[in-house]
């Protein structure tokens, strides 16, 4: 049977591409494995795919006790099935913070690194001569998750690593990474077409902090305007996702990649609160902007 490959819920381009990824080097190992994702991938994700040849992976909608899998770019129960515990989990390979929860009937290969992007792991796990032999769209793929999950190196979580390793794999396929960076935050930046709901569950991600449950969304882009002209209707969308899904607060960020701040959406008291005394910022609209504030692992959850 072959061993099924994804990331979390609310796939972006790494949890996606790094799947493809691992499912080649197992593949290339003589290892059956194939690449999913739990969910339809972002426009960032969409043109990284095509951009290097590459079919959206299936969307898998259920795992089962038979099922052999490996879970990538987290490992966070809430950000996968429910049942995820029910399968054969066989490794783990991530750069987010251990959250526990995520039990297996035996001991199983776990790699879990500082690094910026899974794909950066996953190029430290290979040997000199599996990163020569990768093709130059595997090595593009691995490219693209660092430069998404870095904000091209703009992001506090870029480490020496990371850089030495995109800077490689650029300059194995000759590309220039400002441009190519330039090209994938306008494909992200595409999002006139979606609803405020999928805007907002787009980059999203659920966390319990100090007994509240929160669903915090991030949107990064180079054009912050498609989204805030948009303001009164997603925030009566965050009203109505945070009565659905019995959620404390619905937090969303926007980020704009170029300027390097955030916008919070203030959507009440409660959100005002948290704005003021975990960022502390001065709040006198429903809108509050946070200078300097790019990533949600580094610099929003510690912040909350």
């Amino acid at each position: 049977m072959s061993v099924k490959i994804f990331g979390h819920k609310s796939p972006d381009t790494d949890a996606t591409a790094s799947a493809l990824v691992w499912a080649w080097y197992l593949n290339n190992k003589g290892i059956e494995a194939k690449a999913y994702v739990l969910g339809t991938p972002n426009t960032e994700t969409l043109f990284v795919l095509k951009h290097w040849g590459f079919e959206v992976p299936e969307v898998l909608n259920a795992v089962s006790s038979e099922d052999k899998v490996i879970i990538v770019d987290t490992n966070n129960p809430a950000e996968l099935f429910d049942n995820i515990n029910d399968t054969q989990i066989v490794q783990i390979i991530d750069h987010h913070k251990l959250v526990g929860g995520i039990e297996t009937p035996g001991p199983i290969e776990i790699c879990i690194k500082p690094l910026a992007s899974c794909a950066s792991v996953m190029y430290t796990l290979m040997t000199p001569d599996e990163v020569h032999l990768m093709p130059s769209a595997i090595k593009g793929l691995m490219l693209s998750c660092i430069l998404s999950d870095t904000l091209e190196f703009r992001s506090p979580t870029t480490t020496n690593k990371d850089k030495e390793i995109a800077n490689s794999l650029a300059k194995s396929l000759e590309i220039n990474i400002n441009d190519y960076a330039i090209k994938m935050f306008e494909a992200k930046s595409d999002v006139s077409h979606f609803s405020d709901a999928e805007l907002i569950k787009m980059d999203s991600k659920k966390y319990e902090v100090n007994g509240k449950k929160y669903r915090i969304s991030v949107l990064e882009t180079t054009a912050p305007n498609i989204i805030l002209d948009r303001k009164d209707s997603i925030l009566e969308t965050i009203a109505s996702i945070k009565k659905e899904e019995g959620l404390d607060e619905v937090l969303l960020f926007v980020i704009d990649i170029l300027k390097e701040e955030a916008t919070f959406f203030v959507a009440n008291n409660a959100v005002k609160s948290i704005a003021e005394n975990s960022f502390n910022a001065t709040v006198n609209s429903d809108l509050v902007v946070l200078p300097g504030v790019v990533s949600r692992k580094k610099q929003i959850i510690p912040a909350l």
